[in-house]
């Protein structure tokens, strides 16, 4: 985790970026931990670390929870989306392959000589 060495919260109170509640004061606090964020050059790795290590509380690579759960559905829904035209596509091949006997016959012959 080296990464962390260059981060632009490693002298802040960490308090700043884990907020409590969903009022002002805490909006402000999300602000505030945001702003440090945005001058960090090691944000992305920082973000990616969160979402693989399932830290869902606090402020991490210039996203809130609530940023991060979306992110996270996103990607999900996006994966799931690929996979449905991975498989749409496996199965037009199947298809297109015909299934009566003399294609498989003339496939498989042709696979054991």
């Amino acid at each position: 985790m080296v990464w962390h060495e260059d981060a632009a919260c490693r002298d802040k109170d960490p308090e700043l970026f884990f907020p409590v509640g969903t009022t002002e004061p805490a909006i402000a606090q999300i602000r505030a931990a945001k702003a440090v964020c945005a001058t960090c050059t090691v944000q992305d790795p920082c973000l990616h670390w969160s979402l693989r290590g399932g830290l869902d509380a606090g402020v991490w690579g210039g996203l809130d929870e609530n940023e991060r759960r979306s992110l996270k559905r996103r990607t999900a829904r996006a994966q799931a989306r690929e996979n449905d035209r991975e498989n749409d596509c496996e199965n037009r091949e199947i298809v297109g392959a015909g299934a009566g006997p003399d294609r498989r016959r003339a496939r498989t012959d042709g696979l054991a000589s």
